[in-house]
């Protein structure tokens, strides 16, 4: 589910966390990033089980429709195209979907029901539903079309719903944006045929990546003295004051990248991490970084320091 962007976007904030002395004893830190990247995973469930939550919030009204007194024969007889939608349906009755919010303790939508309500009611006044709800039959390829649709327009871009996710953990607030592209991803890719584990997919593609996460921060930071001082060097016309934090932090993560990682090619670390400060520094922050990166490229290459194994690395 995470890439290896992901996994330097949690570096990268652990490291900005981090109390900046350097020591053998990182466990706790480790910990911490490990932790960090596990609730990213719960996040994910979360997101997921509201669409379980929304489901059953519209059958329990058709079911209230129903057994009114004096209901008319359009409530009586109501359009189930929403409720039967065979995703909705899916992963509401999925065991592997529903164990993962178990062993979890995924229940927040338990007791913070109205968040539901919010949701489901801004899906039922959407032009999304009004044509969806047209017919009575569907396809699986229209009932995914209309859930990528109410994700993308209702579900992510909700401001209540953001400041909910805010409140219950602060560190989801940098994740719900990688979440809702991983899901929104998830949803247009899926197919009839795979569906069993689908939206339970593993947290790291294999544990190398896994493995990347660890020693990405833990060199980084038992290196970063000596990292600073490569910085220093190619910027004497700055004040190091002058450096932003994060600035700082992702050229220590690009050199510990050309420096330890030989199976990483010196494009791909340089072009990630003008991708992230482009995202959570400075608008010059990518202009900077480029420059000193491409400095300490150069005289890595004339002292032959880049020891990239593989084709194509350079």
């Amino acid at each position: 589910m995470l890439n290896r962007r992901h996994i330097r976007i949690k570096v990268m904030q652990t490291l900005y966390a981090f109390d900046g002395s350097e020591s053998d004893d990182l466990k706790k830190d480790e910990r911490f990033l490990i932790q960090s990247l596990e609730n990213m995973y719960n996040l994910h469930l979360l997101m997921m089980s509201l669409f379980i939550e929304v489901q059953k919030r519209a059958e329990d009204q058709l079911e209230k429709v129903q057994k009114k007194h004096l209901a008319t024969k359009e409530e009586k007889n109501p359009n189930k195209k929403f409720i039967n939608n065979s995703i909705l349906q899916f992963l509401k009755n999925n065991e592997v979907v529903k164990n993962e919010l178990e062993k979890r303790k995924i229940d927040y939508w338990y007791l913070d029901f109205e968040y539901i309500d919010i949701i489901y009611k801004a899906i039922l006044e959407s032009d999304i539903y009004a044509d969806y709800m047209k017919t009575e039959e569907s396809s699986f390829k229209e009932d995914k079309d209309f859930l990528v649709d109410v994700f993308s327009e209702i579900i992510a871009p909700n401001e209540k719903l953001y400041e909910y996710i805010e409140d219950k953990k602060l560190t989801w607030v940098d994740d719900l944006p990688v979440i809702n592209t991983s899901i929104l991803k998830l949803l247009r890719k899926v197919k009839k045929d795979s569906l069993d584990t689908y939206f339970t997919p593993e947290l790291f593609k294999d544990d190398e990546d896994k493995d990347y996460a660890v020693v990405l921060f833990k060199k980084t930071i038992l290196n970063r003295s000596k990292f600073n001082e490569e910085i220093a060097q190619k910027t004497t016309n700055w004040d190091s004051d002058r450096i932003a934090n994060l600035d700082a932090i992702m050229l220590q993560m690009a050199i510990c990248e050309f420096q330890k990682f030989p199976s990483i090619p010196v494009k791909v670390t340089i072009n990630e991490y003008l991708e992230l400060a482009k995202e959570y520094s400075t608008p010059k922050s990518s202009f900077f970084i480029n420059g000193i990166l491409d400095k300490i490229v150069k005289e890595y290459t004339e002292q032959g320091k880049l020891n990239k194994i593989g084709r194509g690395l350079m």
